[in-house]
């Protein structure tokens, strides 16, 4: 019965949120308390369940969520995120451009939350192929690809952000395991796969058309290199250090300390605020109000994640996910791939990288925090399988549809197309890697 009601519940979830158009906030939010009432918690201890939920949720992300989004503010407002694309293409040239994008897609996309890089970004390709005279979504794919896969695959993005607590995986290792698995998968979905796409020869509106920072103005490619990727380099600097077994106690403590993902992320708005800030022209006040609404743009993330943690602790808190988990163990299946499975599942239904990657990590933690089970892969394989087939019901194909100016056939044929081979590598990439680590 209890497992009857936890399928009902995320039945409910994907209906209100696909069917209704609900906000995904208030469909969490509606469906936590709904679940918690037919499990049977007390109506006295239902709303505590819930805020207790969204509480142990943002309390381990919000610092990690909100740094990232005002790191990735600057560097996309600084001119680092132009200057890093303009050089990539300047020193791979015309006949390996598609491989310039795709290093451009990843390198800025590690900072940069998913909707913003595809605004930001979209723009150069578009500069690109009018100065190169090739398609834009020949070369446009190879880099939406790799901001997908950072998107899905990598900290501090808000999906894996959240999956890393609650499974009690290591951030480092998380970045450093997704790292391995991202390169090939966006080599096969980008530079390799965009080759069949040349024959679609869209041509973007005129509106998105870009209108590029002067290059006198822009920061010097060293400093943009090193600013957007300084949390990437600090987090696996720690973990490598970590590894070390020689170190004193007070030491080795102050490694930790140095490379917990909240302090990483301070430390690097802080040297950004002064490399692509600062020494850049700009007044102090000025980038903190660029900051300020970097966190008016990921405050609609955060409302969804706590929205998840909510129903997250519904279930712990009755005791259903004990036993989702007891069961889930006697399935001939691998739980690795049982995660991308519910996640690839919940994304094709509901849309949403983020809802389908959290909710599916709410009912696999039991089995992962009970052992057995690489934490870390976990939050990469979900990740992998909440970007599975991207349709109608995700704003991201609208989005690429609309500014490429495609029909609904050529935007499956290469948006959709792409996500499921990025989606379906990363499963594959977690497996193989899961046989070493």
């Amino acid at each position: 019965m209890t497992l009857l009601i936890v399928i009902a519940a995320i039945t409910l979830l994907v209906i209100l949120i696909s069917k209704v158009h609900l906000h995904a906030f208030l469909a969490f939010l509606l469906v936590a308390l709904l679940t918690a009432l037919a499990l049977g918690i007390p109506a006295a201890q239902v709303v505590q369940s819930v805020q207790t939920g969204i509480g142990k949720m943002l309390g381990a992300l919000v610092i990690i969520i909100v740094l990232g989004a005002m790191l990735g503010k600057l560097v996309a407002e600084s001119g680092a995120a132009q200057k890093i694309a303009q050089s990539l293409v300047n020193a791979f040239g015309t006949r390996y451009v598609t491989w310039a994008m795709m290093l451009t897609g990843f390198i800025v996309g590690i900072p940069l939350f998913y909707n913003v890089g595809f605004v930001l970004l979209v723009p150069l390709v578009f500069s690109v192929a009018y100065q190169i005279k090739l398609p834009a979504v020949y070369i446009g794919i190879p880099l939406l690809a790799a901001l997908s896969v950072t998107h899905g695959f990598l900290p501090p993005h808000p999906s894996p952000t959240a999956l890393v607590p609650m499974f009690k995986a290591d951030m480092g290792l998380t970045l450093l395991y997704g790292i391995v698995i991202a390169v090939p998968s966006i080599i096969i979905a980008g530079p390799i796969f965009t080759k069949k796409l040349k024959y679609i020869k869209a041509e973007p509106l005129a509106g998105f058309r870009p209108q590029l920072r002067d290059e006198a103005t822009l920061p010097s490619l060293g400093l943009s290199l090193i600013t957007a990727l300084l949390p990437v380099l600090l987090l696996v600097a720690s973990t490598l250090f970590q590894l070390q077994q020689n170190w004193p106690p007070h030491a080795l403590q102050w490694i930790q300390f140095a490379g917990e993902p909240a302090i990483v992320m301070l430390l690097s708005l802080l040297i950004g605020t002064y490399t692509l800030g600062i020494r850049q022209g700009m007044e102090l006040k000025d980038v903190m109000l660029k900051y300020t609404d970097a966190v008016k743009d990921v405050s609609i993330i955060l409302l969804i994640v706590s929205g998840a943690g909510a129903l997250k602790q519904v279930l712990e808190d009755s005791s259903v996910d004990v036993q989702i988990a007891a069961l889930v163990k006697q399935w001939p299946i691998d739980p690795l791939v049982l995660g991308w499975i519910l996640a690839a599942f919940i994304r094709v239904c509901v849309g949403s990288a983020t809802v389908a990657g959290l909710t599916a990590a709410g009912i696999l933690a039991p089995i992962v925090l009970a052992g057995g089970v690489n934490p870390q892969l976990m939050v990469i394989s979900i990740g992998a399988g909440s970007l599975f087939f991207s349709h109608v019901n995700d704003a991201g194909f609208w989005m690429y549809k609309e500014y490429f100016n495609l029909s609904m056939k050529e935007t499956f044929m290469s948006w959709s197309l792409m996500e499921t081979i990025v989606s379906i590598l990363g499963l594959i990439g977690v497996i193989v890697l899961n046989q070493f680590v």
